[in-house]
């Protein structure tokens, strides 16, 4: 089960989404032992781990399974109603339902990870101007 983000959507969500709002750092910081039993820190060219931290100014916040449900469920006037497809696939949609207006925004494509649907979501939402 993907928990995170990947680099690639942690970019984009970083164009849409308050900073503040990721809980991780996609990070260029690595710490190492080559073997001699100290640990030495490197940096990767582009941003490879996973950290709580921002270690350097090119880190990319991430966002959690948790982080990104949290931010569906707090966008005023709506809320989201998650459905599981249990078949061979075991594919995810998340439906945005409006309280005033009884509309939905759904994902385009069921996804075999709900963070990706989340992704998604978020995409649509910020598209039609509702985030």
């Amino acid at each position: 089960m993907k928990s995170y983000t990947d680099l690639e959507q942690s970019k984009k969500l970083a164009e849409i989404l308050p900073i503040e709002s990721a809980d991780m750092y996609w990070s260029r910081c690595t710490i190492t032992d080559f073997g001699d039993g100290v640990l030495k820190v490197s940096y990767a060219v582009e941003p490879c781990n996973i950290s709580q931290f921002r270690n350097t100014k090119e880190d990319v916040p991430c966002w959690s399974l948790a982080a990104l449900l949290n931010i569906l469920n707090s966008i005023d006037g709506w809320y989201p109603g998650i459905d599981a497809q249990v078949d061979d696939e075991n594919l995810w949609q998340i439906c945005m339902f409006s309280y005033e207006t009884g509309s939905d925004i759904s994902t385009a494509a069921l996804n075999k990870e709900l963070v990706d649907t989340c992704y998604e979501v978020i995409l649509k939402l910020k598209e039609k101007k509702i985030l």
